[in-house]
């Protein structure tokens, strides 16, 4: 999965330039709520750091993408602005302390595996959560089928701002799926709804969850 970020950002640079729409009002509750470090999981090329930081937090990022980090380091340069970064696969042991953010946000990231591996970041981003620590995450919707068949191919409608897109998908698994055309192209999705998200985020209190083209977005606190 490494290498095919390197190569989506290699290709095409930055690829998202503003902000999920969310994060404004997330910011304004983190605010509220005294945050100061947020930790950016899959933070891509840094769109969300650049954001972050202008809003004065003291702000982490980590993806597995060299290209990836490269280009972020470089956009925050230019910005005149700080982050902390590491290179590594976010499925595996965070290298963090314990207790060490007040807040973790994720946008378009924790999906991409089988859910044995994301139950094992969700137990990581609760270690390296501080009590009652926060976390801002978006997760693919479930698609609209009801027999996940190994290698069925399906086509999806979504929306895309004031588009509708269609893009055809393979089914790998239970709830699991990849495309099969386009940027992301053999990458896994893992696809929640919002009973499954409350099953296995358990530990974390849901503040509020919401849709958002083709994405379940939420704000949880740790328990």
């Amino acid at each position: 999965m490494a290498k095919q970020w390197d190569r989506i950002f290699q290709k095409e640079g930055k690829v998202f330039l503003r902000p999920q729409p969310d994060l404004p009002k997330i910011v304004n509750f983190f605010i509220q709520k005294g945050v100061r470090k947020i930790l950016d999981l899959g933070c891509g090329t840094g769109r969300h750091l650049v954001y972050l930081a202008k809003k004065g937090f003291d702000v982490y990022g980590i993806d597995n993408s060299e290209n990836g980090i490269k280009i972020a380091k470089n956009w925050l340069k230019k910005e005149n602005l700080k982050a902390h970064f590491k290179i590594s696969d976010i499925y595996k042991t965070l290298p963090y302390k314990n207790d060490f953010f007040d807040a973790v946000i994720s946008t378009q990231a924790l999906h991409h595996n089988k859910i044995e591996n994301i139950r094992k970041l969700i137990k990581e981003i609760e270690r390296i959560l501080k009590p009652k620590g926060l976390i801002f995450v978006t997760l693919r919707e479930e698609l609209s089928i009801r027999n996940w068949q190994k290698n069925k191919i399906v086509l999806h409608k979504y929306k895309n701002g004031n588009q509708t897109k269609t893009t055809k998908y393979k089914i790998i698994g239970y709830r699991m799926y990849t495309p099969i055309e386009g940027g992301e192209k053999g990458l896994i999705h893992f696809c929640f709804n919002r009973e499954l998200i409350k099953k296995e985020f358990k530990n974390f209190k849901i503040l509020n969850i919401w849709r958002r083209e083709g994405q379940y977005c939420f704000i949880g606190e740790l328990k």
